[in-house]
């Protein structure tokens, strides 16, 4: 991970924090207590998993849209069609309830990652990005379980 640009590390880790936050107030119900005093009911638990979860898989095809405007040909039109999937994905499937949101959040996040590697095989991403979307998968997929099991 040391090719990885301090800022694209740290700013991914902040967008974390969201998640973290959220599998934290399910796992401590002081803190969800104090969140929803403080914070109020779109802030916590639940909620702030699927909605924020909901909100980056749709800005990740953002991210991705930015790589397929470095591709040329028939790649070219691959990789915008794929750059929509997870917003579609978010628009089409989250919702049910915060249980089924989350596991369709979990398929988003590990399909995002077969579609972050699809770009970054074809040379449209930067050589660092696996690294990076590795570990904040990872992560962001460990909040989501957290918060199903709590």
């Amino acid at each position: 991970m040391s090719g990885i640009p301090r800022s694209a590390l740290t700013l991914g880790l902040a967008g974390v924090a969201p998640f973290a936050w959220g599998a934290l107030t399910e796992m401590s119900p002081a803190l969800f207590d104090w969140g929803m005093q403080t914070l109020g009911p779109r802030f916590v638990g639940q909620y702030v998993l699927v909605f924020y979860g909901t909100i980056i898989l749709s800005f990740m095809s953002g991210a991705l849209w930015g790589f397929a405007t470095k591709a040329r040909g028939t790649t070219a039109a691959l990789a915008y069609g794929a750059s929509t999937l997870p917003a579609l994905w978010a628009l089409l499937f989250v919702g049910g309830g915060a249980e089924r949101a989350s596991w369709v959040l979990i398929a988003g996040y590990m399909g995002l990652l077969v579609l972050d590697y699809g770009f970054w095989r074809l040379r449209l991403a930067p050589d660092w990005w696996m690294d990076l979307r590795q570990f904040l998968t990872a992560l962001v997929v460990g909040c989501l379980v957290l918060g199903l099991l709590f």
